[in-house]
């Protein structure tokens, strides 16, 4: 049966992936982006698709679709692009949230919120669970993008209770792999680049902070089986469980580029978590779902990307 699926942020890293899975599974597409940091690059494989839809509209403000699904992904995931505006990243998350779900309570149909790992702030309980609360700063210079998606996941759950909607919610760890921007300031992209033009490696504090990636392909899967599982709203964490220090992230895509790079300390920013790993048992009980990519075969494919980008700027 084709639906028709709508998936805010579109344009971006994540979004256009699952655009193309959900053309390839013979629906149709809406997708919904302002470009703040989507690229319409990204759709080139999908742009001439008759079921597939690009709006250029923010979703801060309302719109009105027919529409069966929505995946809500609208919102600047990297640092860099969320404290360039905090305010306007708080409205995105809470008010694009509040018009997604109107949308979906008037179309009486499903809707998954992107969370993240970040509402779990510098955690004090590791691997990270869902059922754990989190540590997050309310004042620091991230929490206009951890308060606004644990914010955002308050109103999903109020709108479930309150006017049964159909809500999902995943909480999205780090996530790796082609199409991620070269300047969005997260770790992977930041890395590679370096290491593709022979620059020092920023590694911030004293690199033995930990994280977890998951390459995107991986997550699209998951979110994917979250969305078509029935009687189960989450939340879920979805990410790869195999934790690596910066400072072994580094030396790795330093060998794996065969770059000439050292690595350079930098002071570690506020509120920068030093651990994030994802506990998914519930993911792997309720989905079936685990990270199947290895690391590695994951960062050559990344480095490859990247490599091409740089070649044509040449």
């Amino acid at each position: 049966m084709t639906k028709k699926v709508l998936v805010t942020g579109g344009a971006g890293f994540i979004g256009s992936y699952l655009c193309e899975k959900l053309l390839d599974r013979q629906n149709m597409v809406i997708c919904c982006d302002n470009f703040y940091t989507g690229n319409k690059k990204n759709l080139e494989k999908i742009l001439d698709n008759k079921n597939f839809k690009l709006v250029n509209h923010d979703v801060i403000h309302p719109i009105s679709f027919e529409i069966d699904e929505i995946y809500n992904f609208a919102c600047p995931a990297s640092p860099i692009h969320y404290q360039n505006d905090p305010v306007q990243t708080i409205k995105t998350c809470v008010n694009g949230a509040i018009n997604m779900l109107d949308l979906a309570k008037k179309n009486n149909s499903k809707i998954i919120q992107a969370s993240t790992s970040e509402i779990y702030g510098d955690p004090e309980v590791h691997p990270q669970r869902e059922s754990y609360r989190g540590a997050v700063s309310i004042d620091g210079p991230r929490a206009c993008y951890d308060e606004g998606k644990r914010c955002a996941e308050t109103i999903f759950w109020d709108y479930r209770r309150q006017h049964n909607v159909d809500v999902k919610v995943i909480r999205i760890f780090n996530t790796y792999g082609p199409r991620m921007q070269k300047n969005d300031g997260r770790v992977v992209s930041n890395f590679v680049v370096q290491a593709l033009t022979n620059k020092d490696l920023t590694v911030y504090g004293d690199g033995s902070q930990t994280r977890s990636f998951c390459f995107v392909n991986d997550l699209v899967e998951g979110i994917f089986l979250m969305m078509n599982k029935e009687k189960f709203p989450g939340p879920v964490n979805l990410g790869n469980p195999i934790e690596i220090s910066m400072n072994d992230l580094a030396n790795e895509i330093i060998q794996l580029v065969g770059s000439r790079s050292k690595i350079v300390y930098k002071d570690l920013p506020t509120d920068d978590p030093k651990q994030r790993c994802p506990d998914i048992s519930i993911a792997q009980e309720k989905l079936g779902w685990q990270p199947k990519f290895d690391r590695i075969e994951g960062l050559k494919k990344t480095i490859n990307y990247f490599e091409s980008i740089l070649k044509k700027e040449i």
